[in-house]
């Protein structure tokens, strides 16, 4: 093996490049411009290397995953706000789990959702109609929270859901907080709102084992593995946990980022009112439709490319490996970058533009390289809530495509801001009108 440490710096004694990667946007760009596709420098208290490309997300996520432990790779905050969930998960364990929650979210049950998704939306739709004028991220944010309690937990939509959502906000904003215990700190704050969360988790869990219902819950507190075991009231607690926070963190981000590239694309957006009208003359929205929607699918597919809810990965290194002639060290931080790898020029023609075509059959440039496309992950760790993001993401454009146009209020600002997942620094104002 090659003994050639990767191009780079490790910066100051002790904190190391920390405080330039935690405050410059850019500090990732510039490292690469300047190093390469791989690059060493000393973050949040390790030794790291940043892997870009498709070849380097195969390698972490597929091909060599046995030299990363994912469970060690993010900061302890994650650890402890989410708990021991299939997020950390490695080995059999995370094998065993994802099978327990796999039929939760595909399949039937998926199919079951879709009448309640539709109302909620609905709801939401009126609600934003009546105002004409509002700030989307909020209220996406509400809506894909609300579909998510009701449909994973089966809470009841009023007041119970409303706090649980604000719960959800104060536990989000810890993760990348300092992590100070007291009460008034985000981080305090964010492990109050995780202890309140999981006692209501657990009052709904104790409910599900005496009345089994179809909710994810229910099915999760069902599910049986070969053995005929189940998991402990411990283990879906922090499941739970995990199905709520994923279950609408970054699909709020995304369908945010969508809204918006469509309000300033009009020729997009009237391709894709165009469809949806196609298929509006054959009745209302049902499950057969939304599997036909190949140019909304393409917009999607752009918006994850251009506007990936995640930037990125970390893992921890647990055996030492050489990756383009470079030998990484175990013991160290590896990040792979999302976000760049999506910009890619190999892989993708005018990356900077916003360009739905080029997930066209014609086109279909995301298949040039495998791992190209992977704003939820790849390989055998992909997001188990994929299916779920996706039919949430297309009914809810489906019907403001049917029935609104929309348009950016002016004076505001739309830089993206990462964490914890992208959004516009604005928060996306509009306004919202009848068709």
């Amino acid at each position: 093996m090659s003994q050639t440490l990767p191009p780079g710096s490790f910066g100051l004694p002790i904190v190391g490049e920390t405080l330039s990667f935690l405050n410059d946007p850019a500090f990732a760009d510039k490292r690469q411009e300047k190093y390469g596709s791989i690059f060493k420098s000393h973050i949040l208290g390790r030794p790291s290397v940043v892997m870009v490309g498709p070849e380097a997300n195969r390698f972490i996520l597929s091909s060599h995953m046995r030299h990363f432990s994912w469970r060690d790779g993010w900061p302890e905050t994650f650890k402890e706000l989410l708990g021991e969930s299939l997020f950390l998960q490695e080995g059999e364990a995370h094998q065993r789990n994802r099978k327990l929650l796999r039929p939760a979210f595909h399949g039937k049950a998926l199919e079951g959702y879709l009448d309640t998704m539709k109302q909620i939306t609905q709801t939401y739709l009126k609600k934003w109609e009546a105002r004409g004028d509002f700030t989307w991220f909020g209220e996406m944010k509400q809506l894909t929270f609300e579909i998510a309690s009701i449909l994973l937990l089966g809470s009841e939509p009023g007041e119970m859901t409303t706090r649980l959502s604000q719960l959800f906000g104060d536990l989000s904003a810890g993760l990348f907080s300092l992590p100070l215990r007291f009460r008034w700190t985000p981080y305090g704050r964010a492990l109050y709102a995780r202890d309140q969360v999981l006692a209501h988790i657990e009052r709904v869990v104790r409910d599900r084992q005496q009345h089994p219902t179809q909710d994810a819950l229910g099915l999760l507190v069902q599910s049986r593995d070969e053995e005929g075991g189940s998991l402990s009231l411990a283990e879906i607690k922090v499941q739970a946990l995990l199905m709520l926070f994923a279950g609408h963190e970054t699909t709020t981000s995304m369908l945010t980022s969508l809204v918006m590239s469509l309000a300033q694309h009009p020729a997009v957006c009237n391709r894709a009112q165009a469809e949806q009208d196609m298929l509006a003359a054959e009745g209302p929205l049902n499950l057969d439709q939304l599997r036909r929607m190949p140019y909304l699918e393409q917009v999607l597919k752009e918006v994850e490319r251009l506007y990936p809810p995640v930037a990125g990965g970390f893992r921890r290194v647990i055996e030492s490996f050489e990756f383009n002639g470079y030998q990484v060290p175990k013991g160290w931080q590896a990040l792979y970058r999302i976000n760049a790898t999506h910009r890619d020029r190999r892989c993708y023609s005018e990356a900077e533009q916003f360009d739905p075509d080029r997930f066209s059959p014609e086109r279909a440039e995301h298949k040039q390289y495998e791992f190209s496309l992977v704003g939820f992950g790849g390989g055998p760790r992909i997001c188990l809530g994929l299916a779920f993001a996706q039919m949430e993401m297309k009914l809810v454009a489906a019907y403001l495509l049917r029935n609104y146009t929309w348009e950016l209020l002016p004076h505001q600002d739309l830089t993206m801001t990462p964490i914890p997942t992208l959004r516009p620094r604005s928060g996306l104002k509009v306004r919202l009108r009848k068709r």
